[in-house]
């Protein structure tokens, strides 16, 4: 009966576009025309790990105004141009932003929500778009149809929503997603993996906070011995006891201040215990868990105790290599792919490896080793170096 019914709605909602995967039906039919909302707090993640975290700001901080400072090329397989349609657009998305600042919200939001939304304005006389915007990925829902593709997305702000429907042509929205093994439509942020992380630095932050408004120091300890060896406080000794230490030496502002005891009573100071002793170096090992998490070397950072790279030139090269270099890349592709589907015309944007500084020794290297190789024609050896077969282009 199931099947039957399963069928009987394959036939009434028949989609434009089937998924080439035999399970994208199975997997995305039971959510089919209603919003998949993300099982992730978008809102509280980017407050406490971001906002709230001087490590996981400026993880985040360092990944996204690197990547969004690398210059972008634009070339087909034949050609690299120095002027063109899609680069006038990228340098100037919108009036109110250039081209630094689109790619940073939008790497910004990846690294924080594991998606990026890029809105296209279109052109009323058709072709490439007329400005792109960056879209908040909180208030961005995929509305999945029932093959399992995206058949709209919703976008709510204030109580109103707007829907940006996918069907026949270039699609308004682009989506860049980080994988995600148990989600069909979202991306898991490398804030999420550093959840845990986040916590942990949080608190360590807090008890620190904490001990400095005690002067510093460690709880102590009053002990009452009586004259006839009685070690008990009546009942209004201790209420008066307690009221004068809230209202006397409690606080920030009572720092410092001298404790004035009667007699039979006798101040023991504590001395940090082990576990107080190891705080700092939980708190430095949570650092390097977030920085890890989002592929920044600890020692670029400040962080003590991190000897995995011989120098900060090695770490800045590996932070490129491994972390800048691959996100430009799949974002790049990404937006390449969509803008060519508005224009006749298809092209690839890549980044300028030739503009990196941290990359300037290999780039060296590589151009000496191709350059020497005789056997290799020119167009053999552009390719290598990632340039198309011909010159720049207009």
């Amino acid at each position: 009966m199931v099947l039957k019914l399963f069928r009987n709605s394959r036939v009434q909602r028949a989609a434009p576009e089937q998924k080439a995967s035999a399970v994208g039906r199975a997997a995305a039919w039971h959510s089919a025309g209603r919003v998949a909302w993300s099982p992730r707090d978008a809102a509280t993640l980017t407050r406490t790990g971001f906002l709230g975290n001087p490590v996981g700001f400026r993880c985040v901080k360092m990944v996204a105004e690197a990547a969004a400072s690398l210059p972008l090329v634009l070339q087909d397989r034949q050609t690299r141009y120095s002027e063109h349609p899609a680069l006038d657009l990228v340098r100037r998305p919108n009036p109110v932003q250039g081209r630094a600042e689109l790619f940073e919200a939008l790497y910004g939001q990846l690294l924080l929500t594991g998606n990026g939304y890029l809105e296209a304005v279109a052109s009323p006389e058709g072709g490439l778009p007329m400005e792109l915007h960056v879209l908040r990925s909180d208030r961005m829902s995929v509305v999945p149809g029932s093959d399992g593709w995206p058949v709209g997305y919703e976008y709510s702000v204030g109580g109103r929503a707007h829907r940006f429907d996918v069907g026949e042509g270039p699609s308004p929205v682009c989506h860049i997603k980080s994988f995600h093994p148990q989600d069909d439509h979202y991306g898991v942020s490398p804030m999420q993996a550093a959840a845990r992380a986040v916590d942990v630095h949080n608190s360590a932050a807090h008890w620190s906070k904490a001990l400095l408004d005690n002067a510093a120091r460690p709880s102590g300890a009053i002990v009452f011995s009586g004259a006839d060896g009685q070690g008990t406080l009546s009942h209004d000794q201790y209420d008066r006891l307690v009221n004068e230490m809230e209202s006397h030496h409690q606080g920030a502002r009572n720092a410092g201040r001298p404790m004035l005891l009667e007699g039979g009573l006798d101040w023991k100071p504590m001395g940090f215990s082990p576990s107080d002793m190891e705080f700092q170096k939980t708190k430095e090992s949570a650092a390097r868990e977030i920085a890890l998490a989002f592929g920044v070397p600890p020692m670029l950072l400040g962080i003590p105790g991190d000897a995995t790279y011989a120098n900060y030139q090695e770490a800045n090269r590996a932070f490129y290599r491994l972390t800048v270099l691959p996100l430009v890349s799949r974002v790049a592709a990404s937006v390449a792919d969509w803008l060519s589907s508005y224009s006749i015309d298809v092209f690839e944007l890549r980044p300028d490896l030739d503009q990196v500084p941290a990359l300037s020794a290999e780039r060296d290297a590589q151009w000496t080793r191709v350059t020497a190789a005789t056997f290799l024609s020119d167009d053999e050896k552009r390719a290598l170096l990632g340039l198309a077969t011909k010159g720049a282009g207009a």
